[in-house]
């Protein structure tokens, strides 16, 4: 099977069966969500979902945040995974925007990303998110999937290297969706110890499959 026809069949099979995919972290406006995605890395959407009610009842907007303490932050999300440096990454973050985007998050990548906190994958799935950008956020559960389907190669060995393939063979238009696409499947079928290959409708264009390869059934 040749890298096309896989793609052509992973997405073909993502557009009938999950055609329109949304993050399952709870926002209701930019500054929301890249609070959220800040507080995801390394940690689950429930756990922020769970956290952030109370956060943002206690700092509704930039200014507000910008007004507190990372010490004040950190009381509210204690319980996400590296707590200090999240809190003060926060905390810099909305005085960022406050002092130099009106309060207000940047529509560029590069502009995004000057924000503490605020890498390469986060800048991604906010700009995919909000803005429908052409660009594909690699988490570790893109990245898994990603490589098990045979979507790239051996030597796409990091996020970033992986993202280039992806983008390559992935039409702009269907980018931002692909990222939701390939995070959901990693996270509910395509999972890292015990993979559930018998209710993956995507067998038939996995490589790892095509090979052979033993997969653990849960």
């Amino acid at each position: 099977m040749t890298t096309a026809q896989r793609y052509k069949g992973v997405v073909a099979w993502f557009k009938k069966n999950v055609p329109a995919p949304q993050s399952e972290l709870h926002y209701t406006n930019p500054y929301q969500l890249l609070v959220s995605v800040i507080l995801s890395a390394q940690c689950t959407d429930k756990r922020v979902n769970v956290v952030t009610p109370a956060l943002f009842a206690a700092f509704p907007t930039p200014a507000k945040m910008a007004d507190a303490s990372p010490a004040a932050i950190f009381e509210y999300i204690q319980s996400i995974s590296y707590p200090n440096n999240k809190a003060k990454n926060l905390y810099g973050m909305a005085t960022m925007l406050v002092n130099e985007f009106d309060a207000q998050l940047p529509h560029s990548i590069e502009d995004l990303q000057r924000l503490p906190g605020v890498g390469q994958k986060t800048a991604n799935v906010v700009a995919s998110i909000l803005y429908n950008q052409p660009v594909i956020a690699v988490d570790t559960h893109v990245f898994r999937v990603a490589h098990r389907l045979g979507l790239v190669t051996k030597a796409a060995n990091t996020p970033t290297k992986t993202e280039a393939e992806l983008e390559k063979n992935i039409a702009p238009e269907w980018r931002a969706v692909a990222h939701h696409w390939l995070i959901l499947h990693g996270r509910y079928i395509c999972t890292a110890r015990k993979p559930l290959c018998k209710q993956c409708g995507l067998t038939k264009w996995c490589k790892t499959m095509e090979n052979g390869e033993l997969r653990i059934e849960s």
